[in-house]
């Protein structure tokens, strides 16, 4: 049988691809390469969609989230709340601003526990950044209750829910200053590298237009110490075409899910992503199950032509980098714990429903 690959944008891409073919060459007539009039029609797209005042494109997801901190004043002697369970670039981002990451447990949502956000408060918190993390959202609600209370900086980390909603409102448009990436693979994404961030502050928005063009306000007039982080014209011009399809893509994605509900309930002991609610609507970037027999069960799919993957296989506070932390193996059990037992199967525009329940019957014949 012909093999499945876990992530592909062949059928995407086909898709669009006269439409992609018919804005390189318009670029390539007109010479503007670098923050020109592609980037401001994305931004305002992109802003629009999110239903917020204004976006900013940046050269990368790590910059946005970074951008995004700083404009909220976060820096040394700062705590910033994470989720324990997250993509490392969430970490290392508050590190990068010289504060310091504080994990917080993850709930059954594989999402920041609310519940959990108290006992790590201290005097040095000044922020949180709630991840939507497999395209899964937050409890913003109460998330933002903490911030209310305590005057905390919120950065929602959005690159893996770009669509997904709650109680009717995007995620991305509940925080401060939210940071997404369009890293090829999420629901919207470039040719290459790119991020943004989304906000309903014009002072962010300024903020963030200035550092990213090395702090520059104008021409050779640099008003704070920005680094070189441009969303460039090409990629600009990928995502605007992107973002008209980004809605019927994650209908896709949703479809594609519900295949999976449908023929993995109540199978070994998996354990299945949240479903979508009235309250949150989920777009599915990654469709993760966990199990005891994780690798096993890899193994098997692999022998059967399916290819998975794991997000993420090492826990952030084990990785190397992030020794001076001082968090001891056993300090973040779930977080350890998910480490070991989650699998993300074959989700993605373009894959069959005739694909997914052949990736679903051989995980039933393994148990």
């Amino acid at each position: 049988m012909e093999p499945i690959p876990f992530f592909s944008l062949e059928a995407v891409h086909a898709r669009i691809r006269p439409a992609l073919m018919h804005a390189w060459d318009n670029m390539l007539l007109n010479g503007h390469f670098i923050l020109h009039e592609r980037v401001a029609a994305f931004e305002q797209a992109y802003a629009h969609y999110h239903g917020v005042a204004h976006a900013v494109g940046v050269g990368n997801g790590l910059d946005a989230l970074y951008l995004a901190l700083r404009a909220g004043g976060i820096g040394p002697g700062h705590e910033v709340l994470v989720p324990s369970h997250t993509c490392y670039a969430t970490w290392l981002a508050v590190v990068r601003t010289g504060a310091t990451p504080v994990p917080v447990e993850v709930d059954a949502s594989l999402t920041i526990n609310p519940h959990r956000v108290e006992e790590k408060v201290t005097h040095k918190t000044k922020a949180i950044v709630p991840v939507h993390l497999y395209g899964h959202p937050c409890q913003m609600d109460a998330i933002m209750a903490w911030a209310t209370k305590y005057e905390w900086w919120v950065v929602e980390d959005n690159a893996q829910a770009q669509g997904a909603s709650i109680h009717g409102i995007q995620t991305g448009a509940w925080g401060h200053a939210n940071a997404t990436s369009f890293y090829p693979t999420k629901n919207i994404g470039a040719l290459g590298d790119g991020g943004a961030i989304t906000t309903t502050h014009a002072s962010v928005a300024e903020f963030v237009t200035h550092a990213r063009n090395y702090g520059a306000a104008r021409k050779d007039r640099h008003e704070t110490e920005g680094i070189n982080s441009r969303l460039d014209e090409w990629q600009a011009a990928v995502l605007l075409i992107k973002l008209r399809e980004l809605d019927r893509l994650n209908a896709e994605r949703r479809a594609l899910a519900e295949v999976y509900f449908r023929l993995l309930q109540n199978v070994g002991d998996l354990v299945l992503p949240p479903k979508p609610t009235d309250q949150a609507q989920p777009v599915f970037h990654l469709f993760v199950i966990q199990t005891n027999v994780r690798d096993a069960l890899r193994a098997h799919l692999q022998k059967h032509g399916i290819d998975t993957a794991v997000h993420y296989p090492t826990p952030i506070h084990r990785q190397p980098a992030m020794a001076h932390l001082g968090l001891a193996k056993g300090s973040l059990p779930m977080a350890e714990r998910l480490a070991q037992t989650v699998l993300s199967l074959p989700l993605y525009p373009g894959l069959t429903v005739s694909q997914c329940e052949r990736v679903a019957e051989a995980i039933r014949q393994f148990f």
